[in-house]
């Protein structure tokens, strides 16, 4: 039994709060009081509900917004949540966070184990923090209520991993496998930021169905409905910019419908028909606006990210630029001129991060 720290109430956070209480781990659940209302429900509660994939009531150990106390003793802690939260929970947690503890960002969202790297080198005690970081989050799962979440899939496979420095990889792998057994050491950061695929699937449909999700609030299934032949074959061609920018790395990138089978989210390696057909993406409903993680995260953090990196390889990415300029467009903001999160804005370069990471 081991004791674990999750680091976010979102429905990622819920859901491996969920999965390893009920694998028979002691867990801490921490966020910021603004969620509130989301934490009060748990606490109340005693744990979290889960429904989906994965059922049962998994009771919390801890469940509040003293970051100390949520990781005290904890030997794996899990930052889990949107991108932009990797730079709060890193914040939070440095001054506060022991050093022969291991930290992974869940998923890293393109650069989140080397923006937190860059915060603990502030502080002396964190300094030489173990730093993990996922390519996907091992969940497709949503909140249901305050304190229930549905999980329509736990990921069976292609789990990349990474850490800061790769010599560190098996101890935390060793910990990290112990709930998902689907991971896999990765090659480097590079690897696990460039397998994560949601900026290559969520701008694409969202944007070639924009006018039905303003139309209709959401009322679509994102996957089933949204994703015709059509549809596929664009996200086919920013898949492939995605691939050649891995392969300038030397990092193999996988095509997103053949990872989409190994994790158990799809039955089809294929672009055209496999998003709208697989089982792991069934019930899953559009956002219910436009102004949704979809485009401010997968663009502003994801593709943005993509595009800059492609251009210090001096690789060019037309398809993920335009998607750019569309999307600003749309949302009436410069995602590029916000640079959200790019090599640069985090402050390293290529040559930084495999000195880094090695």
């Amino acid at each position: 039994m081991m004791r674990v720290a999750i680091l976010g109430s979102g429905n990622g956070g819920c859901a491996a709060a969920a999965d390893w209480a009920l694998a028979g781990h002691q867990v801490r659940l921490f966020d910021f009081p603004e969620f509130r209302e989301q934490m009060s429900a748990i606490y109340n509660k005693g744990g979290i509900t889960a429904n989906g994939q994965l059922r049962g009531f998994a009771p919390l150990e801890y469940v509040g917004h003293d970051l100390g106390e949520a990781i005290q003793g904890a030997e794996l802690i899990l930052a889990i949540g949107p991108a932009y939260s990797s730079e709060a929970f890193a914040k939070a947690a440095k001054e506060v966070i022991s050093k022969d503890q291991i930290y992974v960002v869940c998923p890293g969202s393109f650069g989140g184990a080397l923006v937190t790297k860059k915060i603990f080198n502030q502080h002396a005690t964190a300094q030489k923090i173990c730093i993990g970081e996922t390519a996907t989050l091992p969940y497709a799962s949503r909140l249901v209520e305050p304190g229930t979440v549905y999980i329509f899939l736990k990921l069976k496979g292609g789990i990349l991993l990474s850490t800061i420095p790769m010599s560190e990889c098996d101890r935390v792998f060793g910990l990290f496998s112990k709930v998902y057994a689907g991971s896999v050491k990765a090659k480097n950061v590079f690897q696990t930021m460039l397998q994560n695929a949601n900026p290559v699937i969520h701008p694409v449909v969202t944007l070639l169905n924009t006018a039905l999700i303003e139309r209709t609030h959401g009322d679509l299934l994102f996957y089933e409905e949204g994703v015709t032949p059509a549809v596929g074959k664009m996200i086919r061609a920013v898949d492939q910019e995605r691939i050649k920018i891995g392969e300038k790395l030397g990092v193999e990138v996988l095509p997103d419908p053949k990872l989409g089978v190994t994790q158990g989210y799809m039955v089809d390696d294929n672009y055209e028909y496999g998003y709208a057909k697989a089982p792991g993406f069934k019930g899953i409903k559009a956002q219910d606006k436009l102004d949704h993680r979809y485009l401010n995260e997968d663009v502003g953090y994801g593709l943005v990210f993509m595009s800059e990196l492609a251009k210090q390889l001096d690789l060019k990415t037309p398809m993920i630029d335009s998607i750019i300029h569309i999307a600003s467009a749309v949302m009436e903001r410069d995602y590029r001129s916000e640079a959200a999160r790019t090599l640069s804005s985090i402050g390293y370069t290529v040559e930084d991060v495999l000195k880094e990471n090695f």
